[in-house]
């Protein structure tokens, strides 16, 4: 079990702005290279603690395991597992958690995860799996001291009917046992302020936003379209307006991440978690034009 001074929850009620990396798994031998470069770069700042994905429809589960563990292993980083309901039973998701547990990793974010192959189609749980992340939460919560995190959805998640019932489903994940949220990516504040407030309302759960330097125009049209979170139109006009230019789009990405951040923490948020691309730079430029110190 986390202590409570290196527990996420505690960083997210901390008197200092709470700032974190997420990470996914390489493809290949160059990713693999290019992640740990990232992974080197940011261990520097000293964050709060870093995570690692699931590919879409949950594709790379094995070597998410695998990376994470290793960062729990040969860094000074707290790593925080992910762990999704995609074809996996029960009693293989038991399995996972009593292989994070043994490599010391001591948060998990639990999450449904996307229909396998298929990151928009239909979900279909897997039979002997969950159907839901509350039942996953509750199975983690149940086998684990692991502190757990879940996602939550400031632009509303794509199958909701709307808002009311995506904090009610944040406020049941709570109840089953998580202890803190993060969010999908999001680029302005009024979708999060709204998630935020309304949650309050209920239950006392820190809720940290997840942000992107956007840095390749088609990379994050699809990542949206995915995501069902939508880019704001006066960022898609600046984007396009220097489309072709890639100096000029990454020019564009860190000034409105860094403002975004900035609105963010003016705002309340307890932190800033970067959603890197396994890449160390734009996201130290936004860290640098914060003048967020260690």
């Amino acid at each position: 079990m986390p202590t409570p001074a290196s527990s996420i929850p505690a960083a997210l009620r901390g008197d200092r702005p709470s700032i974190s990396f997420e990470f996914f798994p390489p493809k290949d031998d160059a990713g693999e290279v290019a992640l740990w470069e990232a992974i080197a770069r940011l261990e520097s700042l000293k964050p709060d603690f870093v995570s690692v994905t699931y590919g879409a429809g949950g594709t790379s589960q094995d070597r998410t395991i695998r990376v994470t563990q290793r960062i729990a292993r040969e860094t000074s980083l707290t790593a925080m597992a992910h762990l999704t309901c995609v074809s996996k039973t029960v009693d293989e998701i038991a399995d996972v958690i009593a292989a994070y547990e043994a490599a010391g990793i001591e948060h998990v974010l639990a999450l449904r995860g996307d229909p396998p192959g298929n990151p928009g189609g239909e979900w279909v749980s897997t039979p002997g799996g969950h159907e839901h992340a509350d039942s996953l939460v509750a199975q983690i919560r149940a086998a684990s001291d692991m502190e757990i995190g879940v996602a939550a959805f400031p632009d509303v998640h794509p199958e909701s009917a709307d808002l009311a019932h995506d904090v009610d489903v944040l406020v049941r994940k709570h109840e089953a046992g998580a202890s803190f949220a993060v969010t999908q990516m999001i680029f302005d504040t009024v979708g999060y302020l709204r998630l935020r407030d309304e949650v309050s309302k209920c239950v006392d759960m820190p809720i940290t936003p997840g942000i992107m330097p956007v840095t390749n125009v088609k990379q994050i049209a699809r990542m949206t379209q995915l995501m069902g979170t939508p880019l704001p139109p006066k960022l898609i006009e600046r984007l396009e307006a220097v489309d072709g230019d890639p100096a000029a789009v990454r020019a564009v990405g860190v000034e409105w991440a860094t403002n975004l951040a900035r609105d963010l923490l003016a705002e309340g948020a307890p932190g800033i978690h970067f959603n890197t691309m396994n890449r160390s730079t734009a996201t130290l430029e936004v860290y640098g034009e914060l003048g967020l110190s260690v």
